[in-house]
């Protein structure tokens, strides 16, 4: 009795739907492209930061046009505008609520330094009191700003070990 057996073959109808990836990169891929911003808007940074959501500007290209005003449902903290002392309180209290893996963007110079505010009201960087992943310089920087600010988020969301790290603070945990 002779056994046939099929010919090796390339099926050329499954040649799009498979794709090899290292795990890491999908999931990097997914957190960079499903971006959902906490927008702290403290000052006229703000102003340029709603526009970013036009259909002129078009934010939803880069996934991140879901603006969460919960801190419990946010990725990115986008800081726009100036921190005063009374405001940083509340600002980090809102960055602790939200769930890891998160991010910063300081929006403008008051943001990122303090901008022309040399004084005792102010905070002369959100850098003093979060960790700042992507600097976005002008007064108040264009939409066109925020939107290359969160190509270069993705790019470093990009090159994260998103499973190493998850481990660690899991062996971390047991140990």
């Amino acid at each position: 009795m002779a056994t046939e057996t099929a010919p090796a073959a390339y099926d050329s109808k499954i040649e799009g739907n498979i794709i090899f990836t290292r795990l890491d990169a999908a999931i990097n891929w997914m957190r960079g492209n499903s971006l959902w911003p906490m927008p702290m808007g403290l000052a006229c940074c703000a102003i340029e930061l709603m526009a970013t959501g036009a259909s002129r500007f078009d934010i939803s290209r880069f996934g991140a046009e879901v603006m969460r005003f919960s801190p419990r449902q946010s990725d990115v903290m986008i800081v726009a505008g100036t921190v005063t002392y009374k405001m940083a309180l509340a600002v980090k209290r809102i960055y602790d609520q939200m769930p890891e893996p998160k991010w910063v963007i300081a929006m403008g110079a008051c943001a990122s330094s303090g901008g022309m505010y040399r004084s005792y009201a102010v905070l002369q960087g959100i850098d003093n009191l979060l960790p700042v992943d992507v600097y976005i310089s002008g007064c108040p920087p264009r939409p066109e700003a925020l939107l290359e600010g969160l190509m270069r988020l993705q790019a470093k969301i990009a090159k994260e070990d998103s499973l190493l790290a998850q481990k660690r603070e899991l062996l971390d945990d047991i140990g």
